[in-house]
C-alpha cells in the first residue's frame, strides 16, 4: 500500500474525513490539496513547479465548451418542471392506464422516462410527480410504499436517460464524446424501464388489491378527447427530445448547441402552455445558477487535488493497488462497484465524478475496459445514490412532500425493491456489455493491404506497401511506366580535409 510513499494515502484519507466532517466539497479538495503540496515541497515529495500550471487549469475549466451544455440543460429542465407539462402527461396517462391494476404505477413510470428525456434533473421530476400523483395514489388504495417508491425510482431514471447531465459530466472526465455516451446509455435506459414495469406487472397479478384500478367516475371514458390529451402531452415532449438527442446522434450539433435549441424548445413549449412568464424565467435562471456554479467549484476544488495528488504519484499508487486485484478486470468492476455504491451513500454523483473517475479511469484503460461502456456502468450504480436509504436525495425530496400521514419508515422500505432492481442493470450491464456497445458506431473495418490507389497518366495501381515491410519487401512501389532511383541507406562520408 505504501509503495509509492505514505502521502498518497494520507492525501486520499484526509480528503475523506474532511468530506465527512461535513465541509464543502469544492473548498475541501482544494485545502487538502494545497495542504499536502506545502508538505511535499518541504519534504522533497513534490515539484514546486507542478503548481504553475494552476491557473492554466484553471482557465481551461471555464473554457470548456462541454461544460456549457450543463447551464443548457439545467434551464430546459427548470422551464419544463415549472411549464405544467408534467401535470398534463401524468394526468392523461393516468387516465388512460387507469382501469387496470396499477395503472397509475405504470403512468408514473412512463411519464417518469418522458421527463428524464426532456429535464434531466431528478429533483424535478420526484417533487412534479410526488405532487401530482402520491396523493391521488394514496387516496384510492395504493399502499404507501409501492406509491412512494415508484415515484421516487421512476424520478431516478433520470440519470440513465440522455440528456441526463451525468453522462455529460463522465464524458468530459472520461475524454469521451458525449454523443457516444448517450448512444451507449439508450440500452441500459430501456431496460430500466422495462423492469420496472414488469415488476408492477408481477406484483398487480399477485397483489392487485395494493395497487386497484380507478374508479370510472375518477378516469372518464376512454374516447378521443382523452387520447388527443395525452397526444398533445406526447408529440410536443418527442419533438423537443428529436431536437436535443437526434441532432447529437445524427451529428448536426454538439452537445452544447442541442442544449440551446434546448432551452428554445422549452420556452415553445412553456408558451404552449401559456405558463412563459418572467417570474418562471427567473426562477429557472436563478436555478441554473446555482448549480451550474457548485459544478465550476467542485471542478476547480478537484483539479487542485488531483495536481497535487498527480504529483505525489498518488495515479500510480491508485493504479498499483487496483490493477492487482485479483480476478482481473472482473474483479476491478466488482470492487470498483461495490466501492461507488458505499461512497453513493454520503456523496452527490458530481462529486464522485470529479473525483473518484479521473483515478479509476486510467486503470480500466489500461486493462483494456471500454470507457463508453464503464462510463455507463457506473452511471447505472450512482443512479442507486438517489435511491438508497437513509441518504438518498430522492427519498429527501419525496420525504419535503408527502403529507404527514406518509410515514418516513414506508418511503424508506418502498424504496428498498427498486434499489434491488437498480443493482440487477448493473449486473445485466456488466455481464451483457453488449446492451451499452450495440448502440454504438464502431465505424468500418478496412484491411490497409487491401486498398489500391490508382495514379493517373501511369496506367496502372500503385499498391500500398504490406504492414511490416517497408517498400512491400521489394524496395520502392513500383508504378509502370517510372523509375524511381534508389536511396542510400547512409548519407556518403564526408572526406577528411
Amino acid at each position: 500500500m505504501f509503495d509509492y510513499g505514505i502521502i498518497p494515502p494520507a492525501m486520499f484519507l484526509g480528503m475523506v474525513i474532511f468530506m465527512l466532517y461535513g465541509f464543502p466539497v469544492a473548498f475541501s479538495l482544494a485545502a487538502v490539496g494545497l495542504f499536502f503540496g506545502i508538505i511535499g515541497i518541504a519534504t522533497g515529495h513534490f515539484e514546486e513547479a507542478l503548481l504553475q500550471a494552476l491557473p492554466l487549469r484553471f482557465f481551461g475549466i471555464v473554457s470548456n465548451d462541454l461544460l456549457l451544455a450543463i447551464p443548457f440543460f439545467t434551464f430546459m429542465g427548470s422551464v419544463l418542471e415549472r411549464c405544467g407539462l408534467a401535470e398534463d402527461l401524468l394526468e392523461g396517462t393516468g387516465k388512460l392506464f387507469g382501469g387496470i391494476p396499477g395503472g397509475l404505477a405504470y403512468a408514473v413510470i412512463l411519464v417518469g422516462a418522458v421527463l428524464g428525456a426532456i429535464t434531466g434533473t431528478v429533483a424535478a421530476s420526484v417533487i412534479t410527480m410526488g405532487v401530482i400523483s402520491l396523493p391521488i395514489m394514496l387516496r384510492y388504495g395504493y399502499s404507501p410504499r409501492l406509491a412512494t417508491g415508484v415515484i421516487a425510482a421512476s424520478g431516478t431514471i433520470t440519470q440513465v436517460i440522455p440528456p441526463s447531465l451525468v453522462l455529460v459530466v463522465l464524458a468530459d472526465q472520461l475524454g469521451r464524446s458525449v454523443g457516444d455516451m448517450y448512444l451507449g446509455a439508450i440500452g441500459p435506459s430501456i431496460l430500466q424501464v422495462a423492469i420496472f414495469v414488469a415488476y408492477i406487472l408481477v406484483l398487480s397479478i399477485i397483489n392487485p388489491k395494493a395497487m386497484p384500478p380507478l374508479p370510472k367516475e375518477v378516469r372518464g371514458d376512454f374516447d378521443w378527447a382523452l387520447l388527443m390529451k395525452v397526444l398533445w402531452g406526447m408529440i410536443p415532449s418527442i419533438v423537443l427530445i428529436f431536437l436535443v438527442l437526434g441532432t447529437i446522434f445524427m451529428g448536426l450539433a454538439t452537445p452544447t448547441e442541442a442544449g440551446a435549441l434546448g432551452v428554445v424548445g422549452a420556452m415553445v413549449l412553456a408558451a404552449l402552455h401559456g405558463r412563459l412568464t418572467w417570474p418562471l424565467i427567473r426562477e429557472a435562471m436563478s436555478s441554473t445558477t446555482h448549480i451550474t456554479s457548485m459544478v465550476v467549484m467542485i471542478l476547480i476544488g478537484s483539479t487542485c487535488f488531483s495536481l497535487v495528488f498527480q504529483g505525489m504519484d498518488g495515479s500510480r499508487w491508485i493504479e498499483h493497488m487496483l490493477s492487482g486485484l485479483p480476478g482481473g478486470p472482473v474483479g476491478f468492476l466488482i470492487f470498483v462497484n461495490i466501492f461507488i455504491f458505499i461512497l453513493a451513500f454520503f456523496l452527490d454523483f458530481f462529486e464522485i465524478a470529479f473525483i473518484v473517475i479521473p483515478m479509476l479511469a486510467p486503470v480500466a484503460s489500461n486493462l483494456g475496459i471500454d470507457l463508453i461502456w464503464f462510463g455507463v456502468l457506473i452511471c447505472v450504480n450512482m443512479q442507486t445514490s438517489f435511491m438508497h436509504p437513509p441518504f438518498g436525495f430522492a427519498l429527501f425530496y419525496l420525504r419535503s412532500i408527502a403529507n404527514r400521514d406518509v410515514r418516513t419508515k414506508d418511503i424508506y422500505l418502498g424504496a428498498l425493491p427498486w434499489v434491488g432492481m437498480q443493482l440487477i442493470l448493473v449486473a445485466i450491464v456488466i455481464l451483457w456489455p453488449e446492451s451499452v456497445t450495440y448502440w454504438l458506431d464502431h465505424g468500418p473495418k478496412v484491411d490497409p493491404n487491401s486498398i489500391k490507389i490508382e495514379v493517373p497518366g501511369f496506367g496502372g495501381q500503385l499498391g500500398l506497401p504490406s504492414l511490416g515491410q517497408p517498400g512491400g519487401g521489394n524496395g520502392s512501389p513500383q508504378i509502370p511506366g517510372l523509375t524511381l532511383p534508389t536511396l542510400p541507406s547512409a548519407p556518403p562520408p564526408i572526406p577528411a580535409q
